[in-house]
């Protein structure tokens, strides 16, 4: 779908035509045919001019391509623009300034700053000849995390007098996803060995419905869904199917975006990135450990006042889903992380750990973590703040201060997410399969979205 904007800009005036006719009047008075010839081009020219003005944008095919659509921090996209004539008549000229977020500069060249805050303007200007294609290759570097637009593009072009000028904006947008970094939990301080805990469960929480294992007479307190009644017919007494304890763990990251105690009072920036990068780095272990993993966030999605919800869960997508959310996620609280926990806590598999990722560790927020855990939760909570957390018990609680090593390089040092996802056991073509489940899913959304609208 494309929505198209014209603005027509022109330097011709009605002095044309007076002077035409002024060359006229001369010419008969002085009888001079030079007079004559002159007057006649001016009038040959300008509907020429203005026939190929109107004619100049129409065809004209512009078109953004990406070697791939997601990226960490320090990484860069390949942007290949092209930009086609289809029609037989030639652009002399042809201006294109493409919008671009300015916290994805160029490698090489740089982006010229525009009205629109932080946003700046790729721009070039070629010629075309009939039915030409030109192709032109960018290197834009990722910085900051966040998803970002890019385009419209504004095209402009006239007629080879450059007497008429037409002007289209075109609103073309292509996505552009910039992960959290993610570290290994070593260089976090996090132990590389079971760091929330034993993985065997030490009593049968859960069973697996899909891996029967026999048959049992029935108790009172059994489901009446378990009933296996051609064994009950065989034996005369109600029989109840018997299933093996499942043997995949869920861990569902709890992360708090506010950095004081009360999330009307600000937020700092820093510390802020730290904790989302934290819960990154935890569900990049996780899903390296073959955990289902889950996201929970008070933060929210820009232009939207609901929490981040990623369901857990062990699709070759999880990850990717979890980092774009954490990618997207804004300093915006739709509510303290205390009320978050009470609310998500009945919605979460029982037997997941839940490992709270904050900036901040209050009393409101011990208290409920308390609670949770008297009620059978197993909780981890892992706090960024400069004073170490409260001893819980049983709780395993972990203090990751500005001091810890990660830390040292978050800003301007090298970076290479490649470490922290051959640490999580994901293998040295992990991230190549990270960003092809994100095409996958985001090409499977696009579908979805194209059915919708019945296109």
């Amino acid at each position: 779908m494309q929505e198209r904007v014209d603005e027509r800009r022109s330097q011709f005036s009605p002095v044309w035509f007076e002077m035409a006719a002024l060359l006229i009047v001369i010419g008969l008075i002085v009888r001079q045919r030079a007079l004559f010839a002159l007057a006649a081009c001016i009038l040959t020219v300008i509907p020429v001019a203005w026939w190929w003005k109107q004619l100049s944008l129409r065809h004209i095919e512009y078109e953004r391509r990406f070697d791939k659509r997601c990226a960490f921090p320090g990484e860069t996209f390949e942007m290949t623009v092209r930009i086609a004539n289809h029609k037989l008549l030639p652009l002399t000229w042809l201006e294109v300034s493409d919008e671009v977020p300015m916290v994805m500069p160029l490698v090489r060249g740089a982006l010229i700053p525009s009205h629109i805050p932080q946003i700046g303007m790729l721009n070039s200007v070629l010629s075309l000849r009939w039915y030409e294609r030109v192709s032109r290759r960018y290197e834009l570097k990722c910085t900051t995390r966040g998803i970002y637009m890019l385009g419209p593009v504004h095209l402009k072009s006239g007629d080879v007098f450059t007497l008429f000028k037409t002007q289209e904006s075109r609103k073309d947008r292509d996505r552009l996803v910039v992960y959290p970094r993610v570290w290994p939990l070593e260089e976090l301080g996090l132990p590389s060995k079971e760091p929330f805990g034993e993985r065997k469960a030490h009593r049968r929480l859960l069973e697996d419905p899909l891996r029967a294992a026999g048959i049992r007479d029935y108790h009172p307190e059994d489901s009446l869904r378990h009933i296996h009644w051609k064994a009950t017919a065989h034996r005369g007494e109600l029989q109840v199917r018997v299933f093996e304890p499942t043997t995949t763990l869920n861990l569902v990251i709890l992360l708090n975006v506010t950095t004081f105690e009360h999330h009307w009072q600000g937020v700092i920036p820093e510390l802020l990135e730290r904790a989302i990068s934290v819960a990154g780095s935890i569900a990049t272990w996780a899903v390296g450990q073959k955990y289902k993993v889950g996201l929970v966030a008070n933060g929210s999605m820009p232009r939207s006042d609901q929490p981040i919800r990623v369901p857990p869960g062990r699709s070759p997508g999880q990850l990717a889903a979890i980092l774009e959310a954490l990618a997207a996620v804004t300093s915006f609280a739709t509510s303290s992380i205390q009320e978050l926990l009470r609310r998500e806590s009945p919605r979460l598999p029982w037997g997941a750990i839940l490992v709270v990722v904050t900036a901040i560790v209050t009393d409101r927020l011990a208290t409920t973590i308390l609670r949770l855990r008297d009620a059978g939760r197993r909780m981890v909570l892992v706090s960024l703040a400069d004073e170490p957390p409260p001893q819980l018990d049983g709780v395993t609680a972990y203090h990751l201060p500005s001091s810890t090593q990660a830390f040292q390089r978050f800003d301007g040092g090298p970076y290479d997410a490649t470490a922290a996802l051959q640490a999580a056991g994901l293998g040295p073509r992990a991230e190549v399969q990270i960003f092809k489940a994100e095409a996958a899913r985001l090409s499977a959304r696009d579908e979805a979205l194209r059915e919708v609208r019945g296109v």
